[in-house]
């Protein structure tokens, strides 16, 4: 009874379970891929109804899997894609409209008015946040401005906003009548709408994006008591929910970096690396954002500096299905391995402007470096190229805002997998990348949160013991070529700039 802790993984493409056991250790795992939906150029839509269908699906699958039932686990805590925003009738439980995805970029005008004008720099003070379509707040003044369902609720007093987070857990503790409407601090922080320093939504924020405060969830620390769910197919046993935090800050939980000064890096739709600054706020002026890190029940919150990237992972994807270049995402490994090197062609990803550390929204994918010796393989590196060169971008900018980088670069995520991608990632680094055992750090991380919640893990000093190192990989590029690939790199993303006009 109560033997293992249980992880719902929420992902920009991809629902997963994964239960562990008290050392860490995986005893399975179940994963689901749901629908990308693109309506309009720039615009990137899920279906809110296929995601909760999904999660129920690879619970009962990985309890399945495992021969185990819902009282077999102590707790289960969530991690979830940020940003992306959902918009539900609180009487009847039903979406107002697709789920807006943290890519999407249909805002863009939202973002840049407010960037221009008077309140960009109260945004940022309060928020640590840049305005830009990435976030919550934008998407949210949208729907209300252009969506007759929406706009109507919210008159009526029905709407309720949430990211991925709060629209699980409503689902998850009962839906319509009985759903619990609440999100964690680290989810609030990507909002633009939450105050890092009180915690809590911010009248002057609202009145700024014209939200109504009786749209948004309670805001709850990461780590604590949310609630009970039924596992439907697996009997009536409740499981209790006990954390939920935001994808990328579940990584941290889960590479245990609870000291101030470590960093990871997570390599999936995009790539997120964090550094924790402890219970200091530390404003960024290169270009990263200031946010929450964690907070367990009873505690002071924890810090982060974050530098996001949009499109890493999903531009492997988009190899494969958009131009069918490779049949699954692994193949880019061998594909980008059959050449030397990229043949001086360059890949800016920037499919929803360039994030960190540029923050362009006018930024747009551009190949560049084409000859006609140029082939498929030359563009498959210079793929995997991308998200290294993206990473040295953050990196160099988390170096001048704290004055010190990683000895040794903590990665983890989907793409680590790919062994020529992070052996690119020394050498453009210049620095050793080290994976760790359980490479799906997110899921462990939330794994974590819940467990200790419940006094299943006695907190922070043995969940670091549980960390293994996995795979190290060291650089083999000369500092010449280190340096003459990142200039082009550079040379590179100033060709995709000022390509689309963001009034």
């Amino acid at each position: 009874m109560n033997e293992f802790v249980g992880a719902i993984d929420q992902g920009t493409t991809s629902t997963r379970f994964m239960i562990f056991d008290h050392d860490a250790r995986v005893v399975a795992s179940h994963q689901l891929e749901h629908r990308q939906i693109f309506p309009n150029p720039g615009w990137v839509e899920h279906d809110p109804w296929e995601i909760v269908e999904r999660t129920g699906e690879v619970m009962r699958g990985a309890l399945s899997a495992a021969g185990l039932g819902p009282e077999d686990l102590a707790a289960v805590g969530l991690a979830n894609q940020r940003e992306t925003t959902v918009i539900w009738d609180r009487a009847t439980g039903f979406p107002l409209t697709n789920a807006i995805v943290w890519q999407d970029i249909r805002s863009d005008r939202i973002a840049a008015e407010l960037a221009r004008g008077p309140n960009g720099e109260l945004v940022r003070r309060k928020t640590g946040l840049p305005p830009a379509t990435y976030f919550s707040a934008g998407k949210l003044q949208w729907a209300l401005e252009n969506i007759d369902a929406v706009s109507q609720a919210a008159r009526a007093g029905t709407a309720c906003f949430g990211t991925i987070d709060s629209w699980l857990i409503w689902n998850l503790t009962g839906g319509a009548g009985a759903g619990k409407h609440v999100t964690d601090v680290t989810n609030a922080s990507r909002t633009m709408l939450m105050d890092l320093r009180t915690l809590s939504w911010d009248d002057e924020l609202l009145a700024i994006f014209g939200i109504p405060r009786e749209m948004l969830p309670q805001i709850c620390p990461s780590s604590g008591q949310y609630g009970e769910t039924i596992i439907e197919g697996t009997g009536r046993a409740p499981v209790p929910l006990t954390a939920v935090l935001g994808d990328q800050h579940a990584a941290m939980v889960g590479q245990v970096c609870f000291r101030p000064g470590e960093v990871k890096n997570t390599y999936g739709t995009g790539n997120f690396l964090l550094s924790n600054t402890g219970g200091e706020i530390v404003a960024s002026k290169n270009g990263l954002l200031t946010t929450l890190c964690y907070q367990s029940a009873g505690a002071p919150p924890v810090y982060a500096l974050e530098g996001s990237i949009a499109v890493t992972g999903a531009a492997v994807q988009w190899l494969r299905d958009q131009l069918g270049i490779i049949g699954a995402a692994a193949e880019i490994e061998g594909l980008a391995g059959s050449v030397e090197d990229s043949g001086g062609v360059y890949f800016v990803p920037a499919f929803s402007g360039l994030f960190a550390p540029y923050w362009r929204a006018d930024a747009r994918g551009s190949v560049v470096g084409l000859t006609r010796a140029s082939t498929k393989a030359h563009l498959a590196r210079a793929t995997l190229e991308a998200i290294c060169y993206q990473t040295r971008d953050v990196v160099l900018a988390m170096e001048q805002d704290v004055g010190a980088s990683p000895e040794v670069l903590k990665v983890d995520g989907g793409v680590t997998a790919n062994s020529l991608c992070m052996q690119l990632q020394a050498d453009i680094l210049g620095r050793p990348v080290s994976r760790p055992v359980v490479a799906e750090t997110t899921a462990l991380g939330a794994a974590y949160a819940a467990g200790c919640a419940v006094g299943y893990w006695a907190g922070e000093e043995e969940l670091r013991q549980n960390w293994r190192a996995g795979e190290t990989w060291e650089p083999r590029w000369s500092d010449d070529q280190r340096q003459a690939g990142y200039t082009g790199w550079k040379k590179a993303v100033e060709r995709s700039l000022d390509w689309v006009d963001v009034n």
